[in-house]
């Protein structure tokens, strides 16, 4: 099967999201003049080590905020977000936290999650999250299409639940594992590891 995009696929529901997969889920939360905003984005990824820096993509709009959605908005008032990273005990919560809510509702209060200051930002975090990078945004990025956006981010701060350093390792196994976005409805919980060494 080949398609163009612009010509459509012609299957029940659009394969692009299942293509790339498994994507980590960025729990995005923000502190803006309506108050706190707490939301997933598939469109996740870290994209640097020194300094560290992280990214998300917003990809449509909710008719209360002018173009984009309330954690982009958000950003661009306060210039700072926190990315909560989601795991498969909290699965209910992450899933919760995207419901369209009106600007103002916070996703914290609505959704029963548990919030914490940061320390680096003036910034709500999901207390139970296995872990969570504050970030200052660096840029926020038209991309092509209506509302479509990325944020950049370099990391400022970063917490780690105890539960999850295992013999000096990040690992949120004990936590149900990463949760992943995959195509569709369809995510996923990672358990299963293996390690490679890389050729000299």
């Amino acid at each position: 099967m080949f398609y163009r995009p612009e010509a459509g696929h012609g299957l029940p529901h659009n394969p692009f999201n299942a293509i790339v997969a498994p994507r980590p889920i960025g729990w995005i939360s923000t502190r803006g003049r309506q108050g706190d905003n707490l939301a997933p984005y598939s469109f996740f990824n870290a994209v640097a080590y020194v300094p560290p820096q992280v990214m998300f993509a917003s990809t449509s709009v909710k008719p209360d905020r002018q173009g984009t959605k309330d954690s982009v908005a958000q950003i661009i008032e306060s210039g700072v977000f926190c990315v909560n990273i989601a795991s498969g005990d909290m699965r209910d919560q992450v899933n919760a936290s995207s419901a369209p809510l009106p600007a103002g509702t916070s996703e914290f209060e609505a959704a029963g999650i548990r919030a914490a200051n940061c320390d680096t930002i003036d910034c709500p975090r999901v207390a139970d999250a296995v872990a969570a990078l504050e970030c200052r945004m660096t840029q926020v990025v038209p991309l092509a299409g209506d509302a479509n956006f990325v944020v950049l981010g370099v990391v400022t701060g970063v917490h780690i639940r105890d539960d999850c350093v295992i013999e000096g390792r990040f690992d949120p196994r004990p936590a149900g594992g990463w949760i992943s976005r995959l195509g569709y409805r369809d995510y996923a919980a990672v358990h299963d590891l293996f390690e490679m060494e890389r050729p000299t």
